[in-house]
């Protein structure tokens, strides 16, 4: 088992004792429901609504159950699939729209209204596992792209000098890379800086 399957491995009962968990729905028989399950396992929740303020410390949250059947755009302070804690949504309504809005909020679990008597430890297992699945993706996603612009740094700036100097590719990286070694500083720090100088020139003759 990796590093990474151990962090997303299913978390014991007691996982989620002292986690605090916001409830974004109106006063209701499902919010009390939900509650009474989160207390079972040792979790404090807090009710808001309608809307979370644009300037609320979300930071003393570990997750937040939001109504999908009352739910609009610019109900949270964080834009739709970016909440900063796992998210469960509150269903009740199978209508397309109320669906489709649920899913442009990216909630990473969902609980079925009428709330019963269980359901919701699953509920928070599921969105624990998929927020941080997918912010291990979108950071491995991050890297991936910062290594190709690196690389493309690197290929333009080699194409520059083989252009300018009359060089050969490989006489090219290889002045890229002495020019590297000298300044102490990657490859693709001195390609980006070489870069960066070249469009400095022509926008100062502009100027």
């Amino acid at each position: 088992m990796t590093k990474t399957d151990r962090s997303l491995a299913f978390p014991s009962w007691g996982a989620f004792e002292n986690w605090t968990a916001l409830i974004v729905h109106r006063r209701h028989a499902n919010v009390d429901a939900i509650t009474q399950q989160l207390q079972r396992i040792g979790v404090e929740a807090v009710e808001c609504w309608p809307d979370v303020p644009e300037n609320a410390d979300i930071s003393p949250f570990n997750i937040v159950f939001f109504d999908v059947d009352m739910g609009y755009d610019g109900q949270f302070p964080w834009q739709p699939q970016q909440a900063p804690v796992p998210t469960v949504a509150l269903i009740g309504s199978e209508a397309p729209g109320r669906i489709d809005w649920a899913l442009r909020q990216g909630a990473d679990a969902q609980l079925i209204k009428p709330i019963g008597s269980a359901g919701v430890y699953s509920a928070l297992v599921i969105a624990m596992h998929n927020f941080h699945r997918r912010h291990a993706l979108a950071t491995e996603i991050g890297a991936l792209r910062d290594s190709l612009d690196q690389r493309e740094a690197v290929a333009q700036a080699t194409a520059i000098l083989m252009l300018a100097e009359n060089m050969s590719p490989r006489q090219a990286y290889q002045k890229l890379r002495l020019a590297a070694m000298t300044e102490r500083v990657s490859v693709e720090a001195m390609a980006r800086r070489f870069l960066n100088e070249q469009q400095a020139g022509p926008d100062r003759e502009r100027a």
